[in-house]
């Protein structure tokens, strides 16, 4: 058993860097995110919105692939999405999170390397409800700190963001709600800032239209 407990413990020295990997999100004090911390409060909502979904759900696994989700970016790095605008650039991401997770795999054997492995498939895949779920957190906590940061901080893409949660929370009416209290609040910020939301929904029905 020595040896494997060995091989998480160096598992746990990679998983280090993203404490200090960090995302295109700041604080409301001014630092910048890092993913460590972004999947820290996709844990807590889980705990928090679990009581209020629309179905049940295996409360375990559903945290096990928050937690895992973002790994592979102590290897790979982390990306923002709004940068792989490319079907070169997707198909390079993709490349580099799986070969992570591949590696991960071979570090921690077939018995829990393959149990992560595979909970990192299921949240890509987005098949089980689980999946669906754990996914429209992790849509949802991003948007949830850009209403925390500084509005300075927020590109023009990040802006119409802010309108396209929807197809991630569509499934559930619980996510749905929050989804658009959440909306709200960023419709409050930037109105605020001066912000036509007018203009930016116009935007996000031109350059989305297959996507919303």
């Amino acid at each position: 058993m020595k040896n494997q407990l060995k091989n998480v413990l160096e598992v746990l020295a990679l998983a280090e860097k993203l404490k200090y990997e960090l995302r295109h999100s700041w604080l409301s004090n001014g630092r910048q995110e890092s993913v460590a911390e972004h999947t820290w409060r996709m844990s807590l909502m889980v705990v928090l919105l679990e009581p209020y979904l629309d179905k049940e759900i295996d409360t375990a696994r559903t945290l096990k692939m928050v937690i895992i989700h973002d790994l592979v970016e102590a290897e790979a790095g982390d990306i923002p999405a709004f940068e792989v605008t490319t079907a070169k650039a997707k198909e390079l991401k993709q490349a580099k999170e799986l070969k992570a997770i591949e590696n991960l795999r071979e570090r921690l054997g077939n018995g829990i390397g393959q149990h992560i492995y595979e909970l990192w498939h299921e949240f890509e895949d987005k098949v089980t409800y689980e999946a669906r779920v754990a996914n429209a957190l992790d849509k949802l906590e991003v948007q949830i700190q850009h209403n925390h940061a500084d509005i300075t901080t927020w590109l023009e893409v990040e802006q119409e963001l802010a309108f396209l949660m929807g197809k991630h929370t569509a499934f559930d009416s619980c996510l749905t709600q929050f989804k658009e209290l959440i909306e709200e609040y960023a419709v409050i910020k930037m109105e605020n800032a001066g912000i036509d939301t007018a203009k930016v929904r116009e935007r996000v029905s031109l350059k989305y239209t297959f996507e919303v």
